[in-house]
């Protein structure tokens, strides 16, 4: 990104209430500036701001979906110590207890894998009705 002016060496000092601090920090935080002295500028000197719009149900989605994936790490990171641990193993009642953990381990990951596809299928429903 280029800078438009790295000489910058005047000050302007403004003091505002916290009502006001708030809603210019507000509108700060809902544009694509990455700094409010940036934003200030803009605005200063009738620039475009480009500001972001949140949707609601995407943020929900997306919110959703980090709990799923870190569920499915979580089962991904078990099943790969399963596995290892029964290329260990010896003696047959052991390798019996692991291949049970290994079931419990693989229905958990399927489960997970379906309530993806039910909510993403959900989402995709609603963004439809749209």
């Amino acid at each position: 990104m280029e800078r438009e002016n790295s000489n910058r060496s005047r000050r302007i000092t403004l003091r505002l209430t916290p009502e006001e601090y708030a809603k210019i920090e507000h509108k700060y935080k809902t544009s694509t500036c990455r700094k409010l002295s940036d934003y200030v500028r803009k605005h200063l000197f009738d620039k475009p701001i480009t500001t972001t719009y949140r949707n609601q149900s995407l943020d929900d989605f997306m919110e959703e979906t980090v709990v799923l994936r870190n569920e499915l790490s979580a089962i991904g990171n078990n099943i790969n110590q399963l596995v290892k641990k029964m290329h260990t193993l010896q003696q047959i009642p052991e390798f019996r207890e692991w291949i049970i953990r290994y079931e419990l381990e693989k229905r958990l990951l399927f489960n997970k894998v379906n309530d993806i596809q039910n909510h993403m299928q959900k989402i995709t429903d609603k963004w439809l009705q749209s």
